[in-house]
């Protein structure tokens, strides 16, 4: 848990300390690379990893990680320049994206398939622990250290973290006979992946999809893609093994944590912003609307887990969870925006909802495969939350931006969706009466929209979730596999 949580909180301890990081090494332009190059390499390195682990053991992967982790941390609070930070940032993603994958899939090595729902739990409420706590401690550590401590206070806890674990893992099973790494499988999901994940960054920080850059970025990653299913499946010891994604429960559980992490995400930046815009809040008492959501997903989650074990199946429970978070979402869009309890009630069953559906995708992909791929499969799944994440929040900012244009009041003129968002929450234009009210009406109305949409991607898990097989969950743990 220890590790999970190192790993998770170093995606958000950044966020609030971005603003000193730029007065003391300048580079304005490459602030929001902090963020993203972390999660970007962290991404990447989660399905190789999960292979590596299975190939050499994973005491000796999450040893490496953790080394990779505490050496670009220190890089990063020493870092005399902003090109420097970021790229000490992207070498700290590979050691964190090890720490999540092999983590989870320790798991899945000592306890068994019934017991893990409650394991996965834990592991959920780590992270929701992390998102909460990240901000907080950055700030706190900012505020009253310096930045650099940010980064600083990675090196007692991943020390730590390398001296329990190693002592910890010590009967783990290290497999005997030796296989072939996929080298080249390894180089083309990397070329796969990087690009794209940069491409939608880019989009997410407000560049357009067809732009020339985003064009090439994404016909890399496309070719990418064509050579990667070439070679692994013609080579002896594949990277992923393709064959995985035949076997339904693989591949359904994928999809729907894919679709899970768009509606956390996204619905984390959507909730306060709406408020912003509508209810002229600032940022702190937007940012109260989302405890619920940040509170409910732990707490589905350890429910979820919790049923899983007692009762030894995950699609019913797989189910309630999908057909819960429409009606929820229902419940957002019929809701006046300055009802704020209805709001927050619909907030937190979103946020229960979805956490009841994480630990049960988990279990069910570990418990369908054989433990020889144990390592991977944890880490695919691992990392279609990752994609989840960064593909949501740009597809449904564009969705958003381009339907505020649409919407907007024809006084208002030729406005972009950008243009409406900065006027009305960092009121940059002072507006009369009678235009911010047209304003607000029109944005109440695409905010609908969005959730709408929302909806109606979360309703295609409610089919996704009637087509899982309904396996029982063995009681007993799993035997060493070479």
């Amino acid at each position: 848990m220890l590790v999970i949580l190192l790993g998770a909180i170093d995606q958000t301890i950044v966020s609030v300390a971005l603003p000193k990081m730029a007065a003391d090494l300048g580079g304005v332009d490459l602030l929001a690379w902090v963020v993203s190059g972390y999660l970007i390499t962290a991404a990447v390195a989660m399905p190789i990893y999960g292979k590596l682990g299975d190939l050499y053991g994973r005491r000796v992967m999450l040893s490496s990680a953790i080394a990779i982790f505490l050496f670009a941390s220190l890089g990063s609070a020493l870092a005399p320049s902003m090109p420097f930070l970021v790229g000490a940032r992207i070498v700290q993603g590979v050691g964190g994206g090890g720490l999540i994958s092999v983590a989870q899939a320790i798991i899945a090595d000592v306890v068994a398939p019934r017991e893990r729902g409650r394991y996965q739990g834990y592991i959920s409420a780590a992270f929701a622990v992390a998102s909460v706590s990240g901000p907080l401690l950055g700030g706190f550590l900012t505020s009253y250290l310096s930045w650099r401590w940010v980064f600083w206070i990675n090196l007692p806890l991943g020390a730590a973290a390398m001296l329990i674990s190693r002592r910890a893992l010590v009967r783990l099973h290290t497999p005997r006979i030796r296989r072939p790494v996929d080298y080249l499988g390894a180089a083309l999901m990397t070329v796969a992946i990087s690009p794209f994940l940069i491409g939608v960054t880019r989009v997410g920080q407000g560049t357009p999809w067809l732009d020339e850059t985003n064009l090439w970025l994404f016909g890399i990653t496309l070719i990418a893609i064509l050579a990667f299913l070439w070679q692994e499946v013609r080579t002896e010891e594949p990277l992923v093994p393709l064959g995985l994604f035949r076997n339904p429960t693989v591949s359904l559980s994928c999809v729907l944590m894919f679709i899970a992490f768009i509606l956390i995400v996204s619905l984390s930046v959507l909730i306060p912003l709406r408020a912003q815009m509508l209810l002229g809040v600032n940022a702190d008492q937007a940012a109260l609307q989302l405890v619920p959501f940040s509170l409910g997903i732990p707490v589905g989650a350890f429910v979820g887990g919790r049923l899983s074990s007692t009762t030894g199946h995950f699609k019913r429970i797989q189910f309630c969870g999908a057909v819960c978070v429409p009606l929820a979402m229902l419940g957002l869009i019929l809701a006046d925006a300055h009802t704020l309890g209805v709001n927050l009630i619909c907030v937190a069953l979103i946020g229960v909802s979805i956490g009841v559906q994480l630990p049960t995708s988990t279990v069910a992909v570990q418990n369908a495969v054989a433990q020889r791929h144990m390592g991977i499969v944890t880490a695919t799944i691992v990392f279609c939350r990752s994609l989840g994440a960064a593909v949501g929040i740009a597809v449904l900012m564009a969705v958003l931006m381009a339907t505020l244009q649409a919407m907007a009041p024809t006084s208002a003129g030729s406005v972009t969706g950008s243009a409406i968002i900065k006027d009305l929450v960092d009121h940059a234009v002072a507006l009369d009466a009678a235009m911010r009210g047209a304003l607000i009406t029109s944005v109440d109305g695409a905010f609908r929209k969005v959730f709408i949409t929302t909806a109606a991607l979360a309703s295609v898990s409610i089919l996704l979730s009637l087509l899982l097989r309904d396996d029982e969950l063995s009681g007993v743990a799993p035997a060493a596999a070479d």
